[in-house]
């Protein structure tokens, strides 16, 4: 049975695109978690600085955590801890058909960003707030 919430962490930040020659370029984004989906994180780039053509990217919520320790990720996404010369950071490397980013964020945006979503649902009880009903429903229907 779903314990699913109406709230949802949603934290504005900056950051920084890394070129192929360490050369970076301030993007504005916004971490999301919302308990109706327990496993997930979503990072939206709003790169024309409005919500108007935002690029959205979901991923494990247990693999940006991870990424705080050590690199982890295979595929469209890998995240790792990162120092540079502003400080503690985390890397977010995307990939698509269409190329290759990789993102620096502040490691303090990221750690209260997920201390806010495990507030929300703890660790290891992402289980308890899928709605198993709703989500079969979906997947008969091909929603999914």
């Amino acid at each position: 049975m779903s314990m699913a919430r109406s709230a949802t962490v949603d934290i504005g930040t900056t950051m920084r695109l890394v070129a192929p020659d360490f050369a970076t370029v301030s993007v504005r984004a916004s971490l999301r978690y919302d308990p109706d989906d327990p496993y997930a994180v979503c990072v939206m780039f709003h790169p024309d600085g409005t919500d108007a053509d935002q690029v959205a990217w979901s991923f494990s919520r247990e693999l940006l955590a991870k990424g705080l320790e050590e690199p982890t990720g295979i595929g469209d996404v890998r995240v790792w801890p990162w120092t540079t010369p502003r400080g503690e950071s985390v890397a977010l490397a995307l990939s698509s058909p269409d190329g290759n980013a990789l993102f620096e964020i502040n490691r303090g945006v990221v750690q209260r960003f997920l201390r806010r979503a495990y507030s929300l649902v703890p660790r290891g009880r992402e289980s308890g707030y899928v709605d198993m009903d709703s989500t079969l429903i979906k997947l008969l229907a091909g929603g999914v």
